[in-house]
């Protein structure tokens, strides 16, 4: 279905790892152990994720050089570590809203209005904090750049996308994806431009054999790879139904975590065109395994979801 692109090398068995790269915490012994505890699930891939402030949805200044954003000897330093472990890197510089609000609602009028914020004035920030981290990605040979997350209202902004992966591909020669949002792949309507094709992939139980039906539309139309970037569900009671709502009240359950991964999981093995996760998500400092069973968070460390992860990844 997917034509094969130089550099891609499926399945990919992946973690994010790191998120939300808050500077001092990459480099550290607690850093080391969690990557080390991670690639023990049989990953061969891991997504290196950080995110870098703007004040508000509005905001067209994007603050990646100060804190809390990690550092790029942080970004070296973490790369080196995965190496070391034989995985494969995808970097994601992120951008976040300091405000709280999600980066999907970062947004301008259509049309520029003197005087207001504009696109033209976003992208410009946006493009020098995505080009500075794909400079990097070409120092540090990564085999997969990610040049935006989930940024559903700036979706539609086809020419600002095309020129600054233009931009990217300017300075850096690997493969170039962009993480849309769940529901989201058959919007981007410059698929064309990048070389694989990424999606989060927060489906509700029950729902993965219509939601890739709809996508494998979009992958065959294409023919590009295509990779669940982000994906995965909360150990609380109720998450498997809301997998992507981190603020769903509930009880912690490992149960509820695992069969959702499983569904998922033995659902997309089912479509060869699914290329592999980047699961969510692994912190660069770890709950303790005691606090496991208590840890309602995506994270599945030391939790049932662990094992039928490793399982997968290693089927």
């Amino acid at each position: 279905m997917a034509r094969q692109v130089d550099g891609w090398d499926a399945p990919v068995c992946g973690m994010t790892w790191g998120w939300t790269g808050v500077r001092g915490t990459w480099l550290t012994p607690d850093a080391q152990h969690s990557m080390d505890e991670m690639a023990a699930l049989g990953t061969n891939w891991v997504t290196l994720a950080y995110g870098a402030l703007q004040a508000t949805a509005q905001s067209t200044t994007i603050a990646f050089a100060d804190e809390p954003t990690v550092t790029d000897d942080e970004i070296r330093g973490a790369v080196a570590r995965a190496r070391r472990l034989d995985l494969k890197v995808c970097l994601k510089p992120v951008v976040n809203v300091a405000d709280g609000t999600w980066r999907a609602y970062i947004g301008f009028f259509d049309w520029d209005v003197p005087g207001e914020p504009s696109w033209a004035q976003w992208f410009d920030a946006y493009r020098e904090f995505i080009v500075h981290h794909a400079r990097l990605a070409a120092e540090l040979q990564v085999e997969m750049f990610c040049v935006g997350c989930e940024m559903v209202r700036a979706d539609p902004q086809e020419a600002h996308w095309r020129e600054l992966i233009a931009d990217v591909r300017e300075v850096y020669d690997g493969l170039v994806t962009y993480n849309c949002d769940k529901y989201q792949e058959d919007h981007v309507t410059w698929w064309d431009a990048v070389d694989v094709i990424s999606a989060s992939g927060y489906y509700p139980t029950g729902t993965w054999p219509e939601q890739l039906d709809r996508i494998g539309a979009v992958v065959e139309r294409e023919g590009k790879p295509f990779l669940f970037i982000e994906a995965g569900c909360p150990s609380r009671e109720g998450s498997p139904e809301r997998p992507n709502d981190w603020t769903l009240v509930g009880p912690p359950s490992e149960q509820a975590q695992a069969a959702y991964l499983d569904e998922m999981l033995t659902a997309c093995a089912e479509r060869p065109w699914v290329g592999g996760f980047m699961l969510w998500d692994w912190p660069a400092t770890l709950y303790s395994s005691a606090d496991a069973a208590s840890n309602d968070d995506y994270c599945m460390y030391a939790k049932a979801g662990a094992a039928v992860v490793r399982r997968h990844f290693t089927s």
